[in-house]
């Protein structure tokens, strides 16, 4: 995903660098069960009651509140899991509200560099505006819990790879000149690679009927 402290510039969030967030908790095995059944009984209660209001809300929630309550529950959670993917789905869609010029120039230069599918399953319009990239992650998030989550994942997987290809070649362009922003965006072009990974895992287990 998604380094300078740029990525999540607003006072109540995380650090761009900061992808995972320490639990303040005495005993692991209870935050871990606290991370699963709070990310599976939130799943649960959309996909059976899929109120506008309240996808609405679940959606704005990070963007309105910060990472710290959502990382309370689900940063310390194994990648490969349930709190994990839903973790890594709102850290993605933060970081392009919170930048989503700098978002709409990473996911353009990828697009073009790229020759993967990955911008087809993304569903980003060509080119897209920050506004447009906005309305992508929000979709991508909305059809998390209204829609098929395993295709959720799969468009964030690529779309964070879109994203990644898009910083990396960027950081090309920049490391003879500014050699601190093309590590920024190397940075960026990492924890992106390592979230698509992570995204696609899940989707895999998902579909398997075994992330839980």
């Amino acid at each position: 995903m998604a380094g300078s402290s740029r990525e999540f510039h607003k006072p109540v969030r995380l650090p761009g660098e900061t992808f995972d967030r320490l639990f303040t908790g005495s005993d692991p095995a209870e935050v871990s069960r606290i991370a699963h059944s709070t990310a599976a009984a939130l799943l649960a209660r959309v996909r059976d009651d899929p109120q506008p209001a309240i996808v609405d809300r679940l959606l704005a929630f990070a963007d309105e509140h910060g990472l710290h309550d959502l990382a309370e529950l689900w940063s310390k959670a194994p990648s490969h899991s349930l709190p994990g993917a839903l973790w890594r789905l709102y850290l993605v869609q933060l970081m392009i509200h919170d930048d989503p010029q700098t978002a709409a120039l990473l996911y353009e230069r990828g697009r073009v560099e790229l020759s993967s599918v990955d911008p087809v399953v993304a569903g980003a319009p060509v080119p897209a505006t920050p506004d447009e990239l906005v309305a992508v992650i929000d979709t991508i998030l909305r059809g998390a819990f209204t829609g098929d989550f395993a295709v959720a994942l799969e468009r964030a997987a690529a779309f964070c790879r879109v994203q990644a290809s898009g910083a990396t070649h960027l950081a090309d362009d920049y490391e003879a000149t500014e050699p601190a922003r093309a590590t920024t965006f190397t940075r960026r072009a990492l924890r992106l690679s390592t979230t698509a990974a992570d995204l696609t895992a899940c989707a895999a287990l998902w579909r398997r009927e075994s992330l839980t």
